[in-house]
């Protein structure tokens, strides 16, 4: 392939609030750690919804302007689907964001469906599962907020989130498919120094220290799973902004900096002119 033909891959990020507020730059968001890793060889978009479940989410992919939105993009090399935590809300308390686990189940498959449908087969998708939830916290939450309406009821639980999560490890599992489990994986690396309710903000949310654990925890899953998609750092410094970083299948647009040859720059940008 001639390096005229060579253009910056995308990875997508689908999902509700979690994934929208991936890019937080108070937060240290999850989706901005994605696109440090893939400096000048993917652009990393945010197709995240606030307070959308997954029937919202297809609803709008029905639509002309949800088509152009999420799919009129080529050289996608990742999409990530980071829903659950609005679908796992209880029936009762919170019928408007429930979504039945059956269904659920059934629009993760649709959206990986709509994925490769757009995007080629060959596309990478990821599942990452609605993280934990903090009871003390949401309520706490829930009286800061609605002071003395507060029903002090929980309308998401960690026992319907873990639900949901598990769900979703049997449909990866069904479709062949890498997944995040951020509900069992947050809990597990639990201790008395680091207890996993500080990786939430309210509860539900992701905080700073949250963002960054699945940040890095979908980099070694990526490393570990799609090898040919991984960014080495540099072994000397820990950058990516130089030759010494290395990736087999997402290459580097423009040559870095220390492959030019300042006695004669433009023999370093040659190759990349049309002809």
């Amino acid at each position: 392939m001639s390096s005229t033909n060579v253009k910056r891959g995308k990875i997508i990020l689908f999902g509700d609030s979690i994934t929208q507020m991936s890019f937080s730059a108070a937060d240290c968001g999850w989706g901005a750690w994605i696109a440090d890793r893939y400096q000048r060889r993917a652009d990393v978009l945010n197709r995240g919804f606030s307070g959308y479940n997954s029937d919202w989410f297809l609803k709008f992919a029905a639509t002309d302007e949800g088509q152009a939105d999420l799919f009129d993009h080529n050289n996608v090399k990742i999409v990530t689907v980071f829903f659950g935590a609005n679908d796992a809300s209880d029936l009762e308390l919170n019928p408007r964001h429930h979504v039945p686990l059956e269904r659920y189940k059934s629009n993760m498959k649709e959206i990986a469906s709509l994925a490769r449908g757009n995007f080629g087969e060959d596309v990478n998708i990821i599942f990452i599962a609605p993280p934990p939830v903090c009871h003390d916290a949401r309520l706490r939450f829930q009286k800061d907020k609605y002071k003395d309406k507060a029903t002090g009821k929980l309308e998401r639980t960690l026992e319907l989130s873990g639900q949901y999560a598990k769900a979703l490890t049997e449909v990866a599992k069904e479709l062949e498919l890498p997944c995040l489990d951020v509900w069992a994986k947050m809990q597990h690396s639990s201790s008395s120094t680091k207890p996993w309710q500080e990786y939430l903000s309210d509860g539900l949310h992701l905080s700073a220290a949250g963002n960054k654990f699945v940040g890095e925890a979908l980099i070694d899953l990526i490393d570990d799973l799609l090898p040919e998609l991984a960014v080495t750092p540099c072994t000397y410094t820990g950058n990516i902004n130089s030759s010494s970083r290395s990736s087999i299948s997402m290459r580097r647009i423009a040559p870095w900096h220390d492959e030019i040859d300042h006695s004669d720059p433009e023999k370093s940008f040659r190759n990349l002119s049309l002809e």
